[in-house]
């Protein structure tokens, strides 16, 4: 009776202290025997709480705080160094692994997804393509600045010229050449000044001329074109907040090239999907750092015609175990679905945007 009543007033001690300032928390690597979970008062028998995982020694130190920020975003502690490889040169095994159970080894395929996604336009950004810059004030300012200077140059070069053709059929020589710069400097000076005399918001480029019978659709449309760069820009922020919406988009195709092994399910086409599209984004991530750093044009274009194939193929004969003529046929079909999917992806996003 004794020790009941005295186990009941360890318990109480133990709560009043998780619920007050945590003492001693982080002043050592091990726990007192007997001592209770501070999450939920259970009392530990080992470096874990068996009731709720949470771990006997808590940290309370300001290079703690970075160690949550990463172990909540990634698991850091050894996960994403081993998902991150089996991403790249085994995404198969990485996808049928995980579909199996292994889900302790590796980061989730959603977490990554997420943080791809993030990244991905975090260094669209940072590289100076977010359009929101693009259509402010300030940039709109400096652009009609460079238009009047344009026009300015444009105008002397057109007097110029003039003088210079008055000059050549003065001494009877031909002005056929300087009659063709002539008129292609007053064609650009006229689209300066028609340019600097309208509104800024209306630079004369249109996202499109259709109609589609939809009277909301249209009327976003018409929007759209007074103010390309604000649709563009709303478009742009829809891709960010909506990107997960991909997943389910593109997950249904997948299922098409397996309708009749009905030993694979949705789950298993989603973790696929999952996974490969948060490789594509992180290959759109490095050929954007690469063309940065001065890598060609045609690589950056070759790198994206042959690295999704190779990857795909790599990850379907991989997760479903097909041989390399089955994976092949279902590759170039799903690179038909992949498109298709895209392109569902981009119309939602502009009905969206532009019926917002």
């Amino acid at each position: 009776m004794s020790g009941d009543i005295a186990a009941a007033a360890d318990f109480i001690t133990g709560a009043l202290a998780a619920r007050s300032v945590e003492p001693h928390a982080g002043e050592g690597h091990g726990h007192a025997p007997g001592a209770l979970c501070l999450n939920c008062g259970t009392r530990l028998i080992g470096a874990h709480c068996h009731a709720c995982g949470q771990s006997a020694h808590i940290h309370r130190s300001v290079g703690a705080i970075g160690h949550e920020i990463a172990h909540g975003v990634f698991h850091f502690e050894g996960k994403i160094w081993r998902t991150l490889p089996m991403l790249l040169w085994r995404p198969g095994d990485l996808t049928r692994r995980y579909v199996a159970g292994e889900r302790a080894r590796f980061v989730s395929p959603l977490a990554l997804f997420l943080f791809t996604v993030f990244l991905m336009f975090a260094t669209i950004s940072a590289l100076g393509g977010d359009i929101a810059e693009a259509v402010s004030p300030e940039s709109i300012s400096r652009n009609m600045v460079g238009l009047a200077r344009g026009a300015e140059k444009a105008q002397d070069a057109l007097e110029k010229a003039e003088g210079k053709r008055v000059t050549l059929a003065a001494e009877g020589k031909s002005t056929v050449e300087i009659d063709r710069d002539i008129s292609a400097l007053r064609t650009t000076v006229a689209a300066l000044k028609r340019t600097r005399a309208g509104d800024t918001t209306d630079t004369g480029f249109k996202l499109t001329n259709a109609k589609t019978g939809w009277a909301a659709l249209d009327h976003g449309l018409e929007k759209a074109n007074r103010n390309p760069g604000l649709a563009l820009y709303k478009l742009q922020s829809s891709a960010y907040k909506y990107s997960w919406l991909l997943i389910p988009i593109s997950t249904p195709f997948v299922a098409l090239l397996f309708l009749w092994r009905r030993r694979f399910a949705l789950y298993d086409h989603a973790i696929f999907v999952t996974y490969s599209l948060a490789f594509m984004m992180l290959m759109v991530i490095a050929l954007m750092l690469a063309g940065v750093a001065g890598l060609a044009a045609g690589w950056i274009v070759l790198a994206v015609s042959v690295v999704p194939p190779v990857h795909m193929f790599r990850q379907l004969r991989g997760a479903y175990s097909l041989r390399k003529r089955s994976a092949l046929w279902r590759t170039a079909v799903l690179l038909v679905f992949a498109w298709a999917a895209l392109l569902a992806f981009v119309l939602l996003l502009t009905l969206h945007g532009l019926t917002d």
